[in-house]
C-alpha cells in the first residue's frame, strides 16, 4: 500500500499493481479498494493498476466539509503517482466521478470507461427524492448509520426482506463502517437520479475519449434494468467521443472475465 497525499491534505490510501500502462479505478458506494483486488488482478498483465480507498473509506483519511471538488483533488493524486496521465474506469457513482474529473482534468485523463453511471433520465424506474442527500446526513449525523444504509438500499429498490437479511450478516458491519460516505455519493449523483435527461448535458464538453458500458439485468431481471440503459444511451449521445458497449448477461456488478477484455481493447486500441 502507497499513502497518497491531496490537497487539502488527506491521506489517501493506494494499490499498485501489474505492469503496463496506467489504469485508476474509482470505486461505487460502499466500494473500497480492497473490493477492487480481483478487477485490478485480472487487469495487471496488460497495465499497472492503481486501485484507492476513496476519502472517508478503508486505510484513507478524510477532511471536513466534504465537496466533490476534494474528490477530484484525491483523484488527481493518483493519477500524478501514476506518472502524471492514465486511462480511468469508474463503477456506478464512481463512474459519475470520473466523468467529473474528465470534465477538469482532461489532459491528466487519456481515456474514460464508465459502467453503468445509475442515471435516471425517464420514467422507466421512480427518482430519487430530492432530499436524498439531505436525508442521509441527517441520519448519519445522528448516529444511525444502519438506517442510512438500508435507506440507501431501499431507495435503489432493494427489497425489504432482502435488507432484512443483510441486517443479519456478517457483512452488514462492514456496509454500516461506510455509511458515512453515501451523502459524497449522493452528492456526486446530483439531479442526474431525477428523471431529468436535461441534467446529463453537464458533461457535454468532455472531450476525453470514453467507453459507455452497462449490463442487460439488474437484481435478477432485465425489466429493472431499463433506467440504466436509457441513461448510458444518452450520455453516450451527449460525449462528443463517446463508444457504447453492452455487456450481456451482466450485472451491476459485471464478471472481471467478461468486462476485462471491454477494457482491454478499448483502453489499448
Amino acid at each position: 500500500m502507497r499513502t497518497l497525499t491531496s490537497k487539502d491534505g488527506t491521506s489517501i490510501a493506494c494499490d499498485e499493481s501489474g505492469q503496463g500502462p496506467g489504469v485508476v479505478l474509482v470505486a461505487p458506494a460502499f466500494g473500497t479498494r480492497a473490493d477492487q483486488a480481483s478487477l485490478a488482478a485480472a487487469l495487471a498483465p496488460n497495465f499497472t493498476v492503481f486501485a484507492y480507498d476513496r476519502r472517508g473509506r478503508g486505510d484513507s483519511g478524510d477532511t471536513a466539509p466534504y465537496t466533490v471538488e476534494r474528490e477530484i483533488e484525491d483523484l488527481e493524486a493518483v493519477l500524478d503517482a501514476a506518472g502524471g496521465s492514465a486511462y480511468v474506469f469508474g463503477h456506478s457513482s464512481g463512474a459519475v466521478l470520473a466523468l467529473d474529473a474528465a470534465e477538469i482534468l482532461p489532459s491528466k485523463i487519456t481515456k474514460l470507461a464508465l459502467y453503468e453511471p445509475p442515471f435516471i433520465i425517464d420514467d422507466s424506474r421512480p427518482p430519487m427524492p430530492e432530499d436524498f442527500a439531505s436525508h442521509l446526513r441527517e441520519q448519519i449525523a445522528a448516529g444511525r448509520p444502519g438506517d442510512a444504509v438500508e435507506y440507501w438500499q431501499t431507495q435503489l429498490g432493494i427489497p425489504a426482506e432482502a435488507i432484512a437479511q443483510m441486517r443479519q450478516s456478517p457483512m452488514w458491519p462492514e456496509l454500516e463502517a461506510l455509511a458515512p460516505t453515501l451523502p459524497y455519493d449522493a452528492t456526486i449523483l446530483g439531479d442526474t437520479q431525477r428523471g431529468n435527461p436535461s441534467s446529463l448535458k453537464q458533461w457535454a464538453s468532455v472531450t476525453v475519449p470514453t467507453l459507455v458500458i452497462d449490463g442487460t439485468t439488474m437484481m435478477g431481471r432485465e425489466d429493472l434494468h431499463t433506467f440504466m440503459r436509457h441513461g448510458a444511451d444518452e450520455l453516450a449521445s451527449i460525449l462528443p467521443h463517446a463508444q457504447r458497449r453492452t455487456l450481456q448477461g451482466q450485472d451491476h456488478g459485471p464478471a472481471d472475465e467478461v468486462l476485462v477484455p471491454t477494457l482491454r481493447e478499448f483502453f489499448l486500441g
